[in-house]
């Protein structure tokens, strides 16, 4: 097919296919002539998996190239999913004060978490990282009720968790794993997000009205 009938089937415009391609997020088509390419039902896989990562999932396009190459990659097996894994681990987005000795008990505070839920934690783990930044914040910002529920947070995780598993185990081959691991991370936080806002409405209904 031609780009026209990409952006069609797509429902992507012809230049931000263009401008995915540019930035190695797609393939570019078979080239047929010195303006013309042909595409397939692969570019049209692909360019829904974008707009998920980009759209729903709220991924800058430089996390989305990140994401694509560890679901691309050739390696097989677990350290295939487990490296997709890593790629989903978004960046902290609290930034700016650096207060090392915090940071140090946030991250002491996380790894006992773990301990007593009976985690298996590297240390070089970008999510105990991530995790740590954020309880580092909560703490500076006198949240403290917040970050003293950290057991009661833990254990909604390892549910969801166990439940997100169950599913990946279940799929064909490493590579359908694989998919279900980066999407299960990334549009299963948005869902996650989305379902916990309703259940505060919920919740709030009933307390406060």
């Amino acid at each position: 097919m031609r780009i026209a009938e990409l952006s069609r089937l797509s429902g992507v415009s012809a230049p931000t296919i263009k401008y995915y391609v540019r930035e190695s997020l797609l393939a570019p088509g078979e080239r047929t002539s010195h303006n013309q390419a042909q595409y397939d039902e692969r570019h049209v896989d692909r360019l829904r998996l974008i707009r998920a990562l980009l759209e729903v999932g709220g991924l800058s396009v430089a996390a989305a190239r990140d994401v694509l190459a560890a679901l691309d990659s050739p390696e097989t097996g677990r350290h295939k999913v487990l490296h997709a894994a890593r790629r989903t681990v978004a960046p902290s987005r609290v930034g700016g004060h650096q207060d090392v000795a915090g940071r140090r008990e946030a991250v002491a505070e996380i790894r006992a978490l773990a301990e007593r839920q009976g985690w298996q934690v590297s240390e070089q783990s970008p999510a105990l990282t991530a995790a740590a930044e954020v309880l580092d914040a909560l703490r500076r910002l006198d949240q403290d009720d917040f970050a003293d529920h950290l057991d009661a947070y833990a254990r909604a995780a390892d549910a969801v968790a166990a439940t997100d598993l169950e599913i990946v185990r279940k799929r064909p081959d490493t590579d359908a794993m694989t998919e279900a691991v980066v999407l299960g991370n990334i549009l299963g936080d948005a869902l996650l997000a989305a379902l916990r806002r309703l259940a505060q409405t919920h919740r709030s209904a009933e307390l406060f009205d």
